[in-house]
């Protein structure tokens, strides 16, 4: 800094115009306040200069104040200057100063340049406006491949996965960040098998590959579906393309691991991070060892994440409380859950209730468990009372069986799941008048059991089958195979029958 106040010093004496030069100097250190004042007193400022400082300064609301002086000492902004305003006005999550500068921009004549007006859409796909979005989107004559992946974005993030495949299939061509922004935005909405489905069929694709993105996307839906063969195949170019040195493909093998019970080989790829390893890759280790019945090795590791200095957060307290519940550890799930806010100053959220209610039911704790509900600082939610009403069913509490369900009534008055378990708790109770009362409501609400769907992995790809399912292209050929298996087993059943009698009778 003494070296520009003195090169800054020099200019002043000599009367030489060294504004770009200093300017340049001090965004590098950086001093914006000092770039500011410097550009103030220029005798010549550029457009070029105040662009370099708006971009410098594109999160904070001083940015305006320099486009303000902009306009005062003469100089139009071109189209890198509303780009930078626009990319402002995103980071400030203002629509009202977007809507400002829009309309400047319109009066500067840059409606029609590309670079610009995809800058203008994008600002108003992440600030939720997808209507004005597609407004600026629809005026475009001309739209780059950037232009489509913004705008394909916007609806992604916000849930309209139709209307982003549908943008996808009209795009004149797409790259990878086309493929990956579908196959994220299907992960984020929580729709696996499409995003499985989207990234089989672009590795089919000759001119695009997937990168660290694309696979950091895809692996949590190999996770949440089981898929392992796809994900293990995921893995293998990941480190073929030396996209394992990337934290966040790392961190997302080692959860397809974890949650598809492979634990041996997910604590391989932990290890492997070594020092590396950052929150995200504790929580995936104990959360699996956690749903996978190593429950004192899941709270092991917690301690050791402690003596190595990482700080737990509301992700690392569900893994331990599902710890403490598959391994009926009551009392160190309680002394975790005080812990929470005690220790480390967090909130308890609904999830946690929720992993005390099963701790407690599980236990054969009702009345507890009951209790915690109620003393929640927040309104329970179906899966709260479902929980309650599996623990209800377990251990046979009619009565607080029926306080759950005629919650779950009123929030999923669709679901027959509800109605079946409290059936299901009356006849157990011998309380058939119940169980009829409760067929009748089902029968005049026009509920019915949904039928359950499985998953089969086979040749790297994923098929879906629901009970006596006659979809599938070969349903033909898989039930001729299905009776073939059956009738096998059954020849070998009696078979086995026959030399067993025939040795009992020896």
């Amino acid at each position: 800094m003494n070296q520009v106040k003195q090169f800054h010093g020099y200019t002043l004496r000599n009367n030489i115009d060294n504004t770009k030069i200093l300017i340049e100097k001090l965004l590098q250190i950086p001093n914006l306040n000092y770039a500011q004042v410097l550009l103030h007193h220029s005798q010549k400022p550029t457009t070029f200069l105040y662009n370099k400082l708006i971009q410098a300064c594109s999160s904070k609301h001083q940015c305006f104040t320099l486009y303000s002086q902009m306009y005062l000492h003469g100089h139009s902004p071109n189209q890198y200057t509303f780009n930078f305003l626009f990319t402002t006005c995103t980071s400030l999550s203002s629509l009202s100063l977007g809507q400002m500068i829009h309309t400047q921009f319109m009066k500067s004549g840059f409606k029609h340049d590309v670079f610009a007006s995809t800058a203008l859409l994008d600002m108003y796909a992440k600030l939720g406006c997808l209507k004005f979005a597609r407004n600026v989107f629809d005026e475009m004559s001309v739209k780059e491949l950037a232009t489509w992946n913004a705008m394909m974005a916007g609806c992604t993030r916000f849930g309209d996965m139709e209307r982003a495949l549908e943008l996808f299939w009209l795009m004149p061509s797409r790259n990878v960040v086309s493929w990956t922004t579908m196959v994220s935005g299907y992960l984020q909405n929580k729709q696996y098998e499409k995003a499985l489905g989207l990234f089989m069929r672009m590795e089919r694709e000759k001119d695009v590959s997937p990168n660290e993105v694309t696979l950091a996307s895809v692996l949590p839906a190999c996770a949440n579906l089981g898929a392992l063969e796809i994900g293990q195949r995921v893995e293998v170019y990941a480190r073929k393309n030396g996209f394992f040195k990337n934290l966040f493909v790392c961190n997302a093998v080692l959860e397809m691991y974890a949650k598809c019970g492979k634990i041996d080989v997910a604590w391989k790829v932990f290890d492997e991070i070594g020092r590396f390893r950052n929150l995200c890759s504790w929580n995936s280790m104990i959360m699996g060892l956690a749903v996978h019945g190593q429950c004192h090795k899941a709270i092991q590791l917690y301690d050791q994440m402690l003596r190595e200095g990482t700080l737990p957060d509301d992700v690392t307290f569900v893994g331990l409380l599902l710890a403490c519940t598959h391994g009926g550890m009551v009392e160190k799930g309680k002394h975790v859950f005080q812990s929470m806010t005690r220790d480390f100053n967090i909130i308890p959220k609904l999830e946690h209730y929720g992993c005390m209610v099963d701790l407690l039911g599980r236990a054969g704790r009702l009345t507890e468990a009951y209790e915690v509900i109620k003393r929640m600082p927040m309104k329970p939610d179906s899966v709260i009372w479902g929980t309650l009403l599996g623990a209800c069913s377990f251990h046979g509490n009619v009565e607080l069986a029926e306080v759950a369900a005629e919650s779950l009534f009123v929030l999923e008055p669709w679901n027959p799941g509800n109605y079946v378990i409290l059936s299901n708790i009356y006849a157990s109770a011998g309380k058939w008048d119940g169980v009829a009362k409760l067929r009748k409501v089902m029968k005049g609400s026009k509920i019915t059991k949904t039928a359950g769907q499985s998953f089969i992995e086979e040749g790297g790809q994923l098929h879906k089958f629901i009970v006596e399912d006659r979809s599938h292209s070969e349903s033909s050929e898989i039930f001729a195979l299905l009776n073939g298996v059956y009738e096998m087993i059954k020849f070998d059943k009696n078979e086995y029958e026959w030399h067993l009698d025939f040795d009992l009778n020896k």
